[in-house]
């Protein structure tokens, strides 16, 4: 512990990351560490929000997890150092928030070019609403290199995630459309310039209107990124439908419970992983620490 303490002496307040690099120590150890220290404090920002995750109970979770979280959204110091601490974290907030902006911009000038580029674009505007959805929506989004999930190759952060919910478009113009994204998608992603990634889904209203049935996870899913979306560019007629159809049938109500479900989990989940003589397995305690899967399937 006099090591962490040595560290954060020396070096100033750290993010988790940072800690975690220059102590070499694992993960979890580090961050009970930081947790139970007297002389230390803790500074978190940003947003926690709901995902949905088949492998815990009930579904919902918080994201970030409590590893990223640490790592990522944590700025750790001495008691001393508070106001270097909270000067820190709004450092960091207003840079996340400067990338959730700059990858805002991305997204909404891609579709932009591609749909004014078509043929057919008057009918595309007026027949398609692009919903933006994600870490942008909540100004969480990163720009650490990952691996993208199918091809491996490193992307820059975040990913765009992109709804595109289509009311009257013929099964030609959707399908053309489909063509269009993914290769602005192909582009974006092998583009030295950029390597972003965008995560789409493009469906018709009638699938909307099934998925607001509510009554499977990936329905579940859809309609969370639904109701958290935010409008990015096309039609704000078939945006206020698609947000009127998830009120009629309660959904933002719905995800209200869950969420408050998830913050009593992650409440629950923290308490465990800071007793000194825990009763669960190593493996259950990682389970709690963090996620395998961060992002989250769009449907």
């Amino acid at each position: 512990m006099n090591s962490i303490i040595n560290i954060l002496s020396k070096n100033g307040p750290l993010t988790g990351k940072e800690l975690h690099n220059i102590s070499g120590l694992e993960e979890l150890l580090l961050w009970r560490k930081c947790n139970i220290t007297s002389g230390i404090i803790s500074s978190i920002f940003g947003h926690r929000y709901l995902r949905l995750d088949k492998s815990v109970k009930g579904y919902a979770r918080l994201s970030p997890s409590i590893k990223r979280e640490f790592l990522t959204y944590t700025v750790i110091g001495l008691e001393k150092d508070f106001s270097k601490i909270q000067f820190k974290s709004k450092s960091l907030l207003k840079r996340i928030k400067n990338i959730s902006r700059e990858k805002y911009s991305l997204a909404l000038n891609t579709v932009r070019k591609l749909v004014e580029s078509d043929e057919k674009k008057n009918i595309i505007i007026d027949g398609a609403v692009f919903i933006i959805a994600g870490d942008i929506v909540y100004e969480m989004a990163h720009g650490e290199p990952r691996p993208e999930s199918s091809t491996g190759e490193l992307v820059m952060g975040s990913d765009l995630d992109i709804i595109i919910v289509c009311d009257g478009l013929s099964t030609e113009t959707m399908r053309r459309l489909d063509r269009s994204i993914y290769k602005e998608k192909f582009y974006l992603l092998h583009n030295p310039s950029y390597h972003e990634e965008i995560d789409y889904v493009l469906k018709d209203i009638k699938t909307v209107s099934n998925q607001v049935e509510f009554d499977n996870f990936q329905s579940m899913v859809a309609c969370k990124i639904l109701n958290e979306g935010g409008f990015l560019f096309g039609s704000k007629r078939i945006f206020e439908k698609v947000k009127g159809m998830l009120c009629e049938n309660r959904i933002p109500e719905k995800l209200k419970e869950m969420e408050n479900a998830a913050l009593k989990n992650r409440k629950d989940a923290e308490q465990n992983l800071l007793i000194d003589n825990c009763m669960l397995s190593n493996e259950e305690c990682m389970k709690l620490f963090y996620t395998v899967e961060e992002s989250e399937e769009i449907f």
